[in-house]
Formats: structure tokens, C-alpha cells, sequence
């Protein structure tokens, strides 16, 4: 062990104690994976190492991406970087000392306060790992606090069966049924919905941009059909969409979920961050942590961890989660870049969502074996596109071009997806141009 040795005394004393010979007998692995050969790499120098990597990357052919589908790639300033990384940030754990960690105790704060402004709602936590995860404990929260008895969820079924898989995952422990309603013309059927909610119900889950990109026009009235049941309204969205949408408290929502990961981030096509507010009802079950606002004993305004009901940290039969790290980091950098931003800097970025979405739609509806959108209504960011070939053979066609699209099936029905940002947006003319390269062509 090169970080921590054992003298060998030491190391003989602690394998006596557990009557073992040798530190190989503490580990159980099965033959069909033990290796006892050499690997056969080359010693190489940082350089040479550096070198062949960058030689291998550089045959990878150059792709623009099209795909969004939860990963949304903006324009990150190079100041979150610059701050982020600060050793200070960088290397910090839980900020469990506030006397030494008030810079970043302030910047979740913030993010909190970012949160709490753009869903409408009254408190918000220091951030969850994803939005796949909030989902998660959105449900287990709905659990908890629900008056009558009950235990289905009730999600629409354009959900990503990925999104699905990890909500189950949580309501599977306390036997809670995740069943879907049906949508029609892309967004909610809000009759159909209606017909299933009962007394059963703990939470109706509803998106806004949805899997399609679009804009839920119904949201109140899903909170009507929630809240007549007695069960829980829980609104999906990103950071960037709620800056131009109507907050989601206005629609009647007890629980915001979503990603924030949109600011301060890449497209990481697996990191993620995710956003949690509640009414203030819910204040002490709300998983993860809270940062607060207090005084010093000088009277100076000072930031600490208010609330912490994790397992680790009280009782585990009143603990609400289990969450071990949160995402208190890539808060950091999506605070950073939120304030760079500004309020209207962050408008502006959602309208070139909308703008750029719209303009892609326009281009290709006009191209001959092509319909955009697929559905009518307001878009964000992405949309679906109809095409008279199949369209996992054109997004294959496309590929081959240098572009990545996604492909969704609905019912019989397959179509590509389409993500604009303003990262991707200049190239719409290229990706017009290779759509319409396909008509005629066998693919």
C-alpha cells in the first residue's frame, strides 16, 4: 500500500488476529475474473502518454451533437472554471466547520435561493445528484406526508424509461406502484388522467419541457386533478426553462424536480445536478441538506448547514434520505454561472432555446419526406421531427455526416429528436443541408 504501509510487525499481528496468512486471503474473487498475468502495456513517459492518447482521440471522427434528451450543452464562461477550482473549492468535503467554510456555504445559499426564485416554491435544498434521483425522493417524500393511504405514482408515459427505472428503484423499498397516464399529441391527457387518479394516488408527476420539448399547457389543470385526490403535484423542469416560464408554484405544485446541471457544466452524458423545493410545509422532509442564513457572535451575517435529516445524522426511523454526497460542487459552478449571467442574461439564454428550436423546425418542415414539429405547441430546446423514411436509418445517414440526432418511438410511430442550444445553433444549416441530402437517397 503505497499511501498508508504497515510495518511488518504490524501487518503480522493484525493477520494473526484474523487468522490469516497473508492480506490475498481477506478477498474473495471469483476465478472467472482473477488475473495473475502481466498486463503487457509499454512504460510510457507523461509526454509519449499524453501523445498517443491525443493520436488515438484525433481518429475519432469530428460529430456535431443534435441530442439533448437530459444532457443540455451551454456556453460556459471560462470564470467557472477559473473560480470552481480554486483549491479552496476543490478540495473541499461537507461543509460540516462553518468558521472555515463560509465562501462555500454561501455560494449553496445562493443556489438555494436561485431555486427557491425561479420554481415559486418556499424552500429549496443544497441540490441532489440528479433530476432522475429528485424524482426519486419527490415520491418518497409525497409518502411520507400524505394524509390517507396510498401507493401509486403517476407518471406520463412519454417519461424516459431511464428516468422510470431510477424512480423505481426508490419506490420499490416502501411498496410504492409507478404507473403511467397517457399523453396525446405530445402533451398530457389531462381526461385520461383524471380517470385514473383515485384515493390510491400519492403523487402525480408532470414535465415542463417534457421528453418531446414541450411546453406542458395544462400544468394547473393537472394540479387541480392532483390536489382533488389529495395527492401531491410534482413539476419537472430545468434551471434555464424556468427563467421564462410561469414558476411552477403559480400551477398549483407542492414539489419542483429537475436538473440544474444545464448551468456551470458541459454535457457530462452521465453527471447531472439536481434541484428539490417544496412548500414550506415540507421544510423537515426534504432530503439532502439546507443551508441557512444566522449571525456570528459578532453580529455578522453567517452561513451554515441547518438542517441535515440523513440517516448519518439523526435517528435512522425519522431520517428522510439516505443521500451520502450531494452535488454541493457542480451547485458551485451553476451558481458561479448564474450570476455571471444575471436575470437577464438568463432570459436571454432561454429565448435563444426557444428561438433556435423554432428556426431548426421551420428549415426542415419546408424540406421535402420531412414534417417539423411533430406536435404542435410551444417548444424548448428540442422537437420532435417526422420523416418519411425510417428515422433510425436517416439518423444513421446523418451520423455518417458528422451529426447526432436521437430517435423516439410513439405507439407505431418512430421520429427523430432535434436539441438546439446556443452552443450547437450555428450549425443548423449544415444540419439542414445533410437532412436534405437523405430525400431520395436509399438509407
Amino acid at each position: 500500500m503505497p499511501y498508508a504501509t504497515h510495518p511488518p510487525d504490524d501487518l503480522a499481528a493484525m493477520l494473526d488476529a484474523v487468522d490469516a496468512d497473508d492480506p490475498t486471503e481477506l478477498f474473495d474473487i471469483p476465478e472467472s475474473v482473477h488475473f495473475e498475468g502481466a498486463y503487457g502495456i509499454d512504460a510510457h513517459s507523461e509526454r509519449e502518454a499524453r501523445a498517443r492518447v491525443a493520436d488515438v482521440l484525433g481518429r475519432s471522427a469530428p460529430r456535431t451533437e443534435f441530442l439533448g434528451g437530459g444532457h443540455y450543452e451551454h456556453y460556459v464562461p471560462s470564470v467557472v472554471d477559473h473560480l470552481s477550482l480554486r483549491s479552496e473549492f476543490l478540495t473541499s468535503y461537507t461543509q460540516y466547520q462553518p468558521e472555515i467554510a463560509q465562501g462555500f456555504l454561501q455560494a449553496l445559499f445562493e443556489f438555494q435561493s436561485l431555486v427557491v426564485e425561479l420554481t415559486g416554491l418556499d424552500v429549496a435544498n443544497a441540490s441532489m445528484y440528479d433530476r432522475s434521483t429528485a424524482l426519486g425522493e419527490a415520491a418518497l417524500l409525497a409518502d411520507r406526508v400524505r394524509r390517507t393511504d396510498g401507493d401509486t405514482i403517476l407518471v406520463p408515459d412519454s417519461l424516459p424509461r431511464r428516468v422510470q427505472s431510477v424512480l423505481e428503484n426508490y419506490t420499490q423499498g416502501p411498496g410504492l406502484s409507478v404507473e403511467r397516464y397517457p399523453t396525446a399529441d405530445g402533451t398530457a391527457d389531462v381526461d385520461a388522467l383524471d380517470a385514473l387518479v383515485g384515493d390510491d394516488t400519492v403523487m402525480v408527476y408532470a414535465a415542463t419541457p417534457n421528453a418531446h420539448g414541450l411546453l406542458e399547457p395544462e400544468l394547473a389543470a393537472i394540479g387541480d386533478v392532483a390536489h382533488d385526490a389529495d395527492a401531491l403535484f410534482c413539476v419537472g423542469s430545468d434551471a434555464v426553462a424556468l427563467s421564462v416560464l410561469e414558476p411552477p408554484a403559480a400551477a398549483g405544485a407542492d414539489v419542483v424536480v429537475g436538473d440544474a446541471s444545464v448551468l456551470g457544466m458541459g454535457t457530462a452524458n452521465g453527471m447531472g445536478l439536481g434541484i428539490f423545493a417544496a412548500r414550506e410545509d415540507f421544510l423537515r422532509q426534504l432530503p439532502g441538506r439546507l443551508v441557512g442564513a444566522s449571525e456570528d457572535a459578532d453580529g455578522a451575517r453567517a452561513y451554515t448547514l441547518t438542517l441535515q435529516t440523513r440517516e448519518q445524522h439523526i435517528r435512522r426511523e425519522r431520517a428522510t434520505s439516505n443521500i451520502c454526497s450531494n452535488q454541493a460542487w457542480v451547485a458551485l459552478r451553476a451558481s458561479i454561472h448564474a450570476a455571471w449571467l444575471g436575470p437577464r442574461g438568463l432570459i436571454d439564454l432561454a429565448e435563444e432555446c426557444v428561438a433556435g428550436i423554432d428556426e431548426l423546425c421551420a428549415r426542415v418542415d419546408e424540406l421535402e419526406g420531412f414534417s417539423a414539429p411533430v406536435y404542435e405547441g410551444a417548444h424548448f430546446r428540442e422537437a420532435a421531427i417526422g420523416t418519411d423514411a425510417p428515422a433510425a436509418a436517416i439518423a444513421e445517414r446523418l451520423r455518417e455526416e458528422g451529426f447526432a440526432l436521437r430517435t423516439r418511438r410513439d405507439g407505431d410511430e418512430e421520429y427523430l429528436l432535434a436539441c438546439v442550444t446556443d452552443v450547437n445553433r450555428e450549425a443548423i444549416d449544415d444540419l439542414v443541408d445533410a437532412l436534405a441530402a437523405t430525400v431520395g437517397v436509399a438509407v
